[in-house]
């Protein structure tokens, strides 16, 4: 992707977060520009052209107010001809253990033209809706192991044949670059008004063996940026 498409983009998507305040929105600004993971949902075929999207621990709601901002910019042909068409979202169902960060979504995205539903809740005993995709960007180590594990297999067992999950995980055998990860969330986590949180990490090996033992096949997708290490895995049924 291009930067100036990416400039482009960041500034729409952030604008939403304006009527949520300037924290809300300085926030969306500079996790847009900066985070690898939401350019990286612009790349062919990670994506399905069109899908409903199960966001768990969305936060506030970037990734609809992102690919949202896509879409309009695709329609409105300020689009580079050489960037395949980006992913539509047909429905989108976000949810968070943070009240200040639901808020800011339900305020951010009022206005989408797909159905939104945002949910203050604990993804561990949370019903999973149906979805084409689901999305679980660095939130499964704050849950501990066997809920990391029950997790996956619910969601296993609630994916059509030929739906996705779209995983971000740090790579616990990295070192200081994981380390200063797990700094950063935790911050995250305090300034959005929860409890310092206890982490619960595994290899980036770990990861792919758990996956596949839950009947998952995985294509991992190297997401370094900013000194950190992460790791972005599509994931399917078997």
């Amino acid at each position: 992707m291009s930067e100036s498409l990416q400039r482009r983009l960041v500034r729409q998507a952030s604008a939403s977060y304006r009527p949520a305040g300037p924290w809300a929105w300085h926030f969306a600004r500079g996790k847009l520009a900066r985070d690898p993971v939401f350019a990286a949902l612009l790349r062919p075929g990670l994506l399905p052209a069109t899908g409903r999207y199960l966001d768990l621990g969305c936060g506030q709601g970037l990734l609809a107010s992102w690919l949202r901002a896509a879409t309009a910019l695709h329609a409105g042909h300020d689009w580079p001809a050489e960037q395949p068409a980006p992913p539509r979202i047909s429905a989108y169902h976000g949810l968070d253990m943070q009240a200040t960060a639901i808020r800011h979504a339900r305020q951010a995205l009022a206005d989408c033209d797909f159905p939104t539903r945002l949910d203050l809740g604990d993804l561990r005993d949370f019903a999973l809706p149906d979805a084409d995709v689901i999305t679980l960007f660095d939130v499964l180590h704050y849950l501990p192991g066997t809920a990391q594990e029950s997790l996956l297999q619910r969601i296993r067992d609630s994916l059509p044949p030929d739906g996705r999950l779209l995983l971000r995980v740090g790579d616990g055998a990295a070192g200081l670059p994981h380390h200063l990860s797990r700094v950063v969330d935790s911050l995250v986590v305090r300034l959005q008004g929860g409890t310092w949180p206890r982490l619960h990490c595994r290899p980036a090996t770990a990861w792919l063996g758990l996956l596949g033992e839950l009947g998952f096949r995985v294509e991992p997708f190297p997401m370094a940026g900013a000194g950190f290490a992460n790791v972005l895995l599509r994931v399917r049924p078997i």
